[in-house]
């Protein structure tokens, strides 16, 4: 009769450590694409504020003046009431209102002479860190 000794196989708490091993890299590698993506969002949202800010330049030359935080980014789609724009249009600056990232609208605030424009990050709102701190042109 033949012996049991030789045939091996693994046990119960190597096929474990083994399990533990491979939880714990993807993990990692989980994490690692995360904070990437989390940064080029970050990205991505300076990259729009920078285009926005060139539509708000381009309507300050032909208008002589940026919209009014009351005006707003509407200003950008249609001739802003109140305030004579002989060189606006025909086009609107832009076809339709962007949103940042995290699909939350721009801030826009203006006295007519200078401009801020704010993504609020990740939470949408004011203040935060990280991921969720504010992103502006004054940066």
């Amino acid at each position: 009769m033949k012996s049991l000794s030789n045939n091996r196989g693994m046990t119960l708490v190597e096929i474990m450590i083994v399990v533990v091993i491979v939880a714990t890299m993807g993990t990692v590698i989980v994490n690692a694409v995360r904070k990437q993506l989390d940064k080029a969002r970050v990205r991505q949202a300076q990259i729009l504020i920078t285009e926005v800010g060139k539509s708000l330049d381009q309507f300050y030359t032909d208008c002589g003046f940026f919209p009014t935080t009351d005006q707003g980014l509407q200003a950008l789609l249609q001739a802003p009431a109140g305030r004579t724009c002989t060189n606006w249009g025909p086009d609107a600056y832009v076809k339709k209102l962007p949103k940042d990232p995290w699909n939350h609208e721009l801030a826009y605030t203006s006295d007519g002479t200078k401009y801020t424009l704010k993504s609020f990050g990740a939470d949408g709102q004011e203040g935060g860190s990280g991921i969720a701190a504010d992103i502006s042109s004054e940066e």
